[in-house]
């Protein structure tokens, strides 16, 4: 349907990638992933027009329709949810309108002729209509909606009146009710609560027939979905068949082929090189040395990319804070209707959140409008409650990651929203040079100096850490902290939030991401309860479905029962999979010193002057006994894992 050939395309001076190509098939399922800023959204917007490409070709099958969902849902006024979900599909609209001014023609006296070419044009218009599902386009349009949140009450209100994520649901709405031959979907899931992602979920595998290529950081979504992996990195496009776990599996066996296929390469050319500079001088070799000099000089070279630079991410040491974080007592909310009534969010919620000396991760969870972000307000004392008290526990130092990203300043560069005018920060109580700083958040210092308004979705969740971790905190409340996060900067959050030695409060749709990170969930409902469950998303899911809650309201005190992170069955870290990638090394390093050691203390001539050595080094071989017991253990362990 789509064919991406010999794609070359540049930012400026920037190279995202240099004679790429794939293919979306006819029904395909495809998956586009890599770091941010690779050129993931350039790839959409080069499909539907929006972007030039500085090299290569796209061909695309004739009358293909394209939706695209992208995070720019442009201005929306003076239309209805429903007129602008049904304006999405104006083609379709238009052949409806032209299909009655046909019919009521037909009812007019005509010749034969007249008759004969009326009924042709009438035929492929009422075929283009049904292809494009116009026979159902009102009913789709509100299922659609329904499915994504936004019910029969709120069909008709102004689609002003919604807020910025409800508008993306409405926007998102529009594209999937086109029902396109090829369905374009930068982040999806962005501002969908749980319920609409399991929606979405089964509709693209049941009701969606076409074509599709998205991005999303969520993990379990992307696997659930497609079943072949475009990965954009390293200035090349590589396909992978299968879901995004099997993508991970085979990218790490084909970077481990590539380095050793180099490594015997490089092998290989320093022995050839060897025996030309050995023999080049002698005139009997000469043919021999001409010979490997033409060998060598038509291999093609195996090139291995650099190493991909990585997020660094590091808190400041936070203050102790005291042992009870928040203290609730028949907490209750309700907001004013215009008409004067109230409307209830939630009440008589009870409990304590408790400093651990572990990690201390609360995750919320729950259906848009449920009131999670209320309920954080409140915690964070931004709200004041309608009924009960909440208390506020001693010596808070709370930090907020908000999802609307509403500390950055647009109109300022990268570096003064950070750095706030100043070229050095201090971390730590050690200072630094703020474009240093922001390097380790991969912003290049051209980057720091632009306006934020030119970053992308990513770029700018990841400025907002950068601006946040210059701060120390006890309490760290982040609001959809994974939207458009790379899925290597995700797995290095994950780990940082594990060794947060604050207390941590986490709004996240991402089901994947509070398994990994949370330790005890509070689930938000529609009906003003909220219950906690001890553990992550999936722990909810089968508490919930035996109806054994640990907490249901009023809530009690239970996050000194929370189990720690380790225990649950989960797979390695970023981090520990990188300790498991150096173990070998580190293992080859110690029985290469003691085989060194070894080999002194069987030398007699070590003894006639060693003195006090033969005992440091017996020494030191019990210390290297006990470091590869140590070290296989380790190894054992973090592979038992990886199962």
């Amino acid at each position: 349907m789509i064919h991406l050939s010999n794609i070359t395309k540049q930012h400026g001076s920037h190279l995202l990638f240099r004679e790429a190509g794939f293919q979306i098939l006819p029904g395909s399922r495809c998956g586009l992933v890599g770091p941010n800023g690779a050129g993931k959204t350039s790839i959409f917007r080069i499909i539907i027009g929006e972007e030039e490409v500085d090299g290569g070709e796209i061909t695309c099958a004739k009358k293909t329709t394209i939706g695209y969902f992208s995070q720019d849902v442009g201005d929306m006024a003076g239309r209805s949810a429903l007129e602008e979900v049904m304006a999405g599909s104006a083609e379709t609209m238009r052949l409806a309108a032209e299909l009655k001014e046909m019919e009521a023609a037909m009812c007019e006296p005509q010749s034969d002729d007249e008759m004969a070419a009326l009924l042709e044009r009438y035929g492929a218009a009422q075929e283009d209509f049904e292809h494009r599902g116009g026979y159902d386009l009102d009913t789709r349009a509100q299922t659609v909606l329904t499915g994504l949140g936004i019910g029969p009450d709120r069909y008709h209100h102004p689609v002003e009146s919604f807020s910025g994520g409800w508008k993306m649901r409405i926007a998102l709405a529009r594209i999937l009710t086109l029902k396109p031959d090829v369905l374009l979907l930068d982040e999806p899931t962005n501002h969908l609560d749980v319920e609409s992602i399991i929606w979405l979920e089964e509709w693209l595998a049941n009701e969606f027939d076409g074509a599709l290529l998205m991005t999303s950081h969520d993990r379990d979504f992307m696997n659930r979905i497609v079943t072949r992996i475009i990965e954009v990195a390293n200035k090349t496009v590589t396909t992978y068949g299968g879901n995004y776990d099997f993508y991970e599996r085979e990218r790490d066996i084909r970077r481990e082929q590539l380095l050793a296929s180099h490594k015997r390469q490089q092998d290989m050319l320093a022995k050839e090189e060897e025996f030309i500079a050995r023999f080049a001088a002698r005139a009997s070799h000469a043919a021999q040395v001409q010979s490997r000099v033409k060998k060598i000089e038509k291999i093609e070279r195996i090139e291995i990319p650099a190493e991909e630079r990585v997020v660094r991410f590091e808190f400041g040491e936070p203050p102790r804070s005291g042992d009870d974080v928040v203290v609730m007592d028949g907490l209750a909310k309700s907001w004013q209707l215009p008409d004067g009534g109230e409307h209830p969010v939630f009440s008589g919620i009870s409990g304590i959140i408790r400093r651990q000396n572990k990690v201390t991760v609360v995750g919320i969870i729950g259906p848009n409008g449920s009131g999670k972000t209320t309920l954080l307000r409140l915690l964070l004392g931004e709200l004041a409650p309608r009924g009960g008290t909440i208390k506020l526990g001693s010596r808070q130092e709370v930090l907020y990651f908000d999802q609307m990203r509403a500390q950055l300043d647009l109109s300022r560069s990268v570096q003064d929203n950070v750095g706030e005018g100043n070229d050095t920060i201090t971390i730590n109580g050690k200072p630094r040079h703020i474009i240093g700083y922001l390097q380790d958040f991969l912003f290049s210092p051209e980057r720091a100096r632009s306006p934020v308004s030119i970053l992308s979705g990513g770029e700018r969740n990841r400025l907002l850490l950068a601006k946040l971790f210059t701060k120390p905190s006890n309490i760290l409340v982040m609001d959809e902290p994974t939207n458009d996060l790379d899925a290597e900067t995700l797995d290095l959050l994950e780990d940082l939030l594990l060794e947060y030695s604050g207390t941590l409060l986490l709004v996240s749709h991402d089901r994947e991401f509070l398994n990994n990170v949370v330790t005890s969930t509070l689930v938000v409902g529609e009906d003003g309860r909220v219950r906690e469950f001890v553990g992550g998303y999936d722990d909810w899911l089968r508490q919930a479905a035996a109806d054994t809650p640990v907490i249901s309201t009023p809530v009690k005190p239970v996050l000194d029962k929370a189990k720690s992170q380790k225990e649950r069955a989960r797979k390695l870290s970023f981090k520990e999979q990188r300790e498991l990638d150096a173990l070998p090394e580190r293992i080859a390093s110690l029985e290469e010193e003691q085989g060194h050691l070894h080999a002194r203390l069987s030398d007699p001539e070590f003894y006639k002057s060693a003195g006090g050595e033969v005992a440091r080094i017996n020494g030191r071989l019990a210390e290297l006994e006990q470091e590869l017991v140590q070290t296989y253990e380790r190894w054992e362990e973090l592979e038992a894992l990886k199962q």
